[in-house]
């Protein structure tokens, strides 16, 4: 997203802010509802992510597809979200951590950071927090969740709390995230297979006719990367990926 970000910082104890940190080390806080997606350009995540051994969250870095950098998690289930959102081609920005809400409540200032900001191609932005199912089932987790998502949606953005998706989806698409990549498949072997693959046959019936005289599974890797790029889809939630999966054409 092009654009000089505003040079403006507003401090308040009266209204909600959000408060951003950038790759230069500067931060800047700005009133929630002047808030707007140009004040995220240069951004970075709030908190420094480090994996240290011994710690019982699982927190690293994901080489994004969608961003072309890395993108910061801090639990296996952050990393779930965050492979989905990288897969789903409505989005076309993610950014982990991406502000520091603070606000009065009750005579008292509070404070949260949301896990993801997406950026969806409609325009949209949608705000996500992971929590594990069974955390949600505390009265002050609940609380506090639906304290930010009442501030954000009042603003005019997309609000999600995420607990988990379908297993056999989650494996899938971790299976063709290894082809997420631009270059891992030669480019010319998945316009190739592009052209020629038909809507509505089976993923070993693609393979064999595009190997030609190759052993099918040659041309497997052309077909994961279109099915990874969403260009051809087939439903990843039925079961894990085989030959008999339906492949159809998208766009």
């Amino acid at each position: 997203m092009a654009g000089q970000r505003p040079r403006r910082s507003c401090s308040t104890h009266n209204t909600p802010t959000a408060s951003i940190r950038y790759t230069d080390g500067s931060t800047r806080e700005v009133p929630l509802d002047l808030l707007r997606l140009r004040d995220f350009d240069e951004s970075g995540a709030w908190r420094r992510v480090r994996a240290v051994h011994g710690m019982a969250n699982f927190s690293g870095d994901y080489a994004s597809a969608t961003t072309g950098d890395h993108v910061v998690y801090e639990s296996r289930l952050e990393l779930a979200r965050l492979l989905l959102a990288d897969f789903d081609p409505s989005v076309c920005g993610i950014f982990a951590q991406p502000f520091r809400m603070v606000a009065p409540v009750d005579g008292r200032v509070r404070s949260h950071v949301p896990d993801f900001l997406l950026v969806m191609r409609s325009g949209t932005v949608r705000v996500v927090n992971v929590k594990p199912a069974s955390r949600l089932e505390d009265p002050q987790v609940a609380e506090a969740l639906a304290w930010s998502g009442h501030l954000l949606e009042r603003h005019g953005w997309e609000y999600e709390v995420w607990s988990g998706a379908e297993p056999t989806l989650l494996e899938n698409v971790r299976f063709l995230a290894a082809y997420r990549h631009r270059g891992v498949v030669p480019e010319a072997d998945v316009e190739r297979a592009w052209r020629e693959v038909v809507d509505g046959e089976e993923l070993a019936l693609a393979e064999r006719r595009l190997a030609g005289d190759r052993e099918s599974e040659a041309a497997r890797p052309a077909l994961m990367a279109l099915l990874w790029s969403g260009r051809l889809t087939t439903d990843l939630a039925a079961g894990p990926l085989s030959g008999e999966c339906v492949l159809r054409r998208r766009g």
